[in-house]
């Protein structure tokens, strides 16, 4: 990656604003909650109630799928990040999907706090805190490194400003990409047998 860090020095600031958009996903997310209709609300409500009493009973579904299938929902994203680093166009839909992963996490916790208060903050910090604090800042790394490969290729190929064969920053990029994927193998180990194991803690606050 040593290539890409000397051909782009501001990798610090990307890393802030894909931050930056990423936290006013989540506060879009959180605010979000307020725009719900009372029906909706209450077809989430129901959801969750059904939802509580499965996991109280020992039942969770998340427990019962498969281990890829919960690997393979985050490596689609980091997959698809990647190949998004490709292309030129590909630059905002990463910024959307950084954004849009923001919004999915603090819509989730918005409303389990908006609903249940404070019980519902302490089933969010042990059924979604733990595993995206490992979750979010591979996606966070990704991001930037697609965005810099990505404006690596614009300079070098459609500005013709070439700085050597994209060979070396095409290793590196990828190599990177498949260091995050293995993260993310391991925190889906996590997610698949322990969290559910700390949502039964909490659960019975809930009913």
């Amino acid at each position: 990656m040593q290539s890409l860090r000397n051909s782009f020095k501001d990798q610090t600031s990307l890393y802030i604003f894909v931050s930056v958009l990423f936290l006013v996903g989540v506060v879009f997310g959180a605010l979000m909650v307020n725009a719900l209709s009372l029906e909706q609300q209450q077809d989430l409500g129901r959801y969750l109630g059904n939802f509580f009493v499965t996991v109280d009973q020992g039942l969770n579904p998340v427990q019962q799928e498969a281990y890829w299938d919960i690997a393979l929902a985050h490596l689609k994203w980091i997959g698809l990040i990647w190949i998004l680093g490709f292309s030129v166009i590909g630059l905002p839909v990463i910024l959307i999907l950084d954004f849009l992963k923001g919004v999915l996490i603090g819509f989730t916790v918005g409303y389990l706090v908006g609903q249940y208060s404070w019980k519902g903050l302490l089933f969010a910090l042990v059924a979604v805190a733990p595993h995206n604090f490992i979750i979010i800042p591979v996606f966070i790394i990704s991001s930037v490194c697609a965005m810099t490969f990505s404006l690596y290729i614009i300079k070098n190929r459609v500005l013709m400003q070439k700085h050597g064969s994209i060979k070396q920053p095409f290793m590196s990029y990828t190599g990177l990409t498949a260091a995050m994927m293995l993260m993310i193998l391991a925190v889906s180990t996590f997610e698949t047998w322990v969290t559910p194991a700390m949502m039964r803690w909490v659960t019975p606050l809930l009913l």
